[in-house]
């Protein structure tokens, strides 16, 4: 009918038609592209959402970075003024729990949000209308240390994927079956070889190995800040210590694993990260890379069991809750072991407890 307006176009839509006029796109632009989508439009997080993160679990998670904090901020000479940074703060819940806890111990530093989503950023605003916000790392305060927090940010950077043929190296592309009206991996048609390291060079066929090349890029422009400003950088994500193969990218909806390929725009995309793989970036940058451990180790060494059996103790009706939050957040066949915490520091920092 004249006049009726059509209903916008889906990103499915949108690929299916740039597949069909340019060929394959790469798995890091579709993973790229689809959580743009997504998280321009969504408060994603809660039992109403698609996910829950750690800081939504439990206060207690908060409190333990936020005095993790304040405790390397003291032991480097209090210096002021310091910045607060976080890498996609969520609804803001870890830095609310985080800088009350470090305002008890005289750390009251000012805060900055690396956040696109201008969903989000509404609801941070509703908690930290003093804050500042900023679409990526180069704005960052120029003339202060810098203490830099990031849970569960690296996981959603888009990661490239390549994938051993029969007669050599390609990368792993999404194509479009029109039969079937869907979106699938599909292996490129140009040699990849010369960017496989050596060592995995004579992989099995099928092998795929997977790289994130925005999260080497963020985490060494994070430490050249580091190196010339002074602090430290802590990013709590799911991933592994030591480089592994496969493919790793998955989609969540509504508390569900789903095909990432089904509705691109409408689930939250995100692969394991290679934390090992982080390490020369941050090495190159001049910065001071000291560790990986496990979530469950570094919440246990921060003391989170004390104060889970303290808070405990002032709300018995809520020591169930409690017992079941810090289970979540500890336990290996929980969070405790799939998530690793990394951390590299300016050199003439100190190093943070558990490292």
């Amino acid at each position: 009918m004249p006049g009726e307006s059509r209903p916008p176009e889906t990103l499915k839509q949108v690929f299916a038609r740039l597949i069909r006029a340019a060929g394959p796109i790469s798995v890091a632009h579709f993973m790229a592209e689809s959580n743009a989508r997504y998280y321009a439009a969504r408060d994603p997080l809660g039992t109403a959402g698609d996910f829950i993160t750690a800081p939504e679990v439990s206060q207690m998670f908060g409190e333990m970075i936020g005095l993790w904090l304040a405790d390397i901020w003291i032991r480097a000479g209090r210096p002021t003024p310091v910045a607060y940074v976080e890498a996609g703060p969520g609804r803001g819940t870890l830095a609310q729990d985080a800088l009350r806890a470090a305002a008890r111990q005289g750390l009251v530093p000012d805060v900055h949000f690396v956040e696109t989503s201008p969903t989000l950023r509404a609801v941070q605003r509703a908690r930290f209308p003093q804050a500042t916000w900023h679409d990526d790392f180069s704005t960052l305060p120029q003339d202060r240390p810098l203490m830099v927090v990031g849970n569960e940010f690296l996981d959603a950077l888009p990661v490239r994927q390549l994938v051993r043929m029969a007669d050599g190296w390609r990368e792993r592309m999404i194509g479009w079956d029109a039969a079937k009206d869907r979106l699938l991996p599909v292996a490129g048609d140009r040699p990849m070889d010369a960017a496989v390291p050596a060592e995995r060079a004579a992989a099995r066929e099928g092998t795929i190995i997977e790289t994130c090349p925005a999260a080497a890029a963020v985490t060494g422009d994070v430490a050249l800040r580091l190196a010339a400003q002074g602090g430290v950088a802590l990013w709590i994500d799911y991933g592994h210590a030591q480089p592994r193969d496969g493919s790793t990218l998955q989609a969540v909806r509504a508390h569900a694993k789903v095909d990432p390929f089904a509705d691109p725009g409408e689930a939250d995309l995100t692969a394991l990260v290679d934390f090992a793989a982080l390490v020369p970036a941050v090495a190159s940058a001049g910065a001071r890379c000291d560790g990986v451990v496990t979530q469950g180790e570094f919440l246990r060494c921060l003391g989170i069991e004390a104060r889970a059996a303290g808070l405990a103790r002032h709300a018995p009706d809520q020591a169930a809750v409690l017992a079941r939050a810090l289970h979540r957040l500890v336990h290996p066949d929980e969070m405790g072991n799939l998530f690793k915490a990394m951390v590299f520091s300016a050199v003439h920092w100190p190093k943070g407890a558990a490292f």
